[in-house]
């Protein structure tokens, strides 16, 4: 695997409720060959351009200002950081993007919680739906929830805090943020679903992206990619 590669542009303009997604550097490059390009995506960042036009910038359209084949396969949320692969072509897009829906794909992030989690390891199985009122936010509803599952492993503790290791087996919306709090543990400055406490104890969400796998397209071998955690 060659050494990543970090790609530096002027800076955009800021989206008027405050997105200021990071500009320097502007696009790291973990991994990219003939069919597919791994990311590392900053926290602050949008998967994908959002509606009004000052969200334009977002790591898609970074993408393919420098591999105008680049194709998104699976989004992470505005302010998660961490591993993001996207095809070059449309057999690779197609061939990752299946093995996602048919959860063939492995992933697993790193987080920082709220408190001192009871227990070693565990799992949560939990359904999940939109809150309408009060959407994108989402919350467990055991009548409309779709199944969510995920297994936790405490990985290390702090004064006031508990870093973990979180394995999605499914792959809703916020699955990770509300299965944390669900156990009363809200990931560390999440905007959504922390309280004042755990949302002030850090100035970005302390979730990211770790590992990922997936079966290459050109010849059906599992790749493990690798973003070193952050904070």
């Amino acid at each position: 695997m060659p050494e990543f590669e970090i790609l530096s542009v002027p800076n955009g303009a800021s989206p008027p409720y405050a997105y200021a997604p990071p500009r320097d550097p502007w696009l790291v490059v973990l991994y990219m060959d003939n069919d597919i390009l791994v990311l590392n995506k900053p926290s602050g960042l949008l998967s994908v351009p959002g509606k009004p036009v000052e969200h334009a910038d977002c790591l898609e359209a970074r993408a393919q200002a420098v591999y105008p084949g680049a194709m998104t396969i699976h989004r992470l949320d505005r302010d998660t950081s961490g591993l993001v692969v996207m095809g070059l072509n449309r057999r690779a897009h197609a061939h990752i993007s299946l093995q996602f829906e048919k959860r063939r794909t492995g992933k697993s992030y790193v987080a920082r919680v709220w408190g001192d989690v009871e227990g070693e390891a565990g799992e949560i199985d939990l359904p999940i739906a939109c809150d309408w009122p009060n959407r994108p936010k989402q919350m467990v509803d055991h009548d409309k929830g779709r199944p969510a599952r995920t297994i936790w492993e405490v990985m290390g503790r702090e004064t006031s805090a508990t870093r973990v290791r979180l394995t999605p087996l499914t792959g809703r919306s916020h699955q990770l943020r509300v299965h944390m709090l669900s156990l009363g543990h809200p990931i560390l400055g999440d905007n959504f679903y922390a309280h004042p406490a755990a949302l002030e104890a850090t100035d970005r969400l302390q979730l990211h992206a770790e590992k990922l796998s997936f079966f290459h397209p050109a010849d059906e071998m599992e790749r493990e990619f690798v973003s070193i955690c952050p904070f």
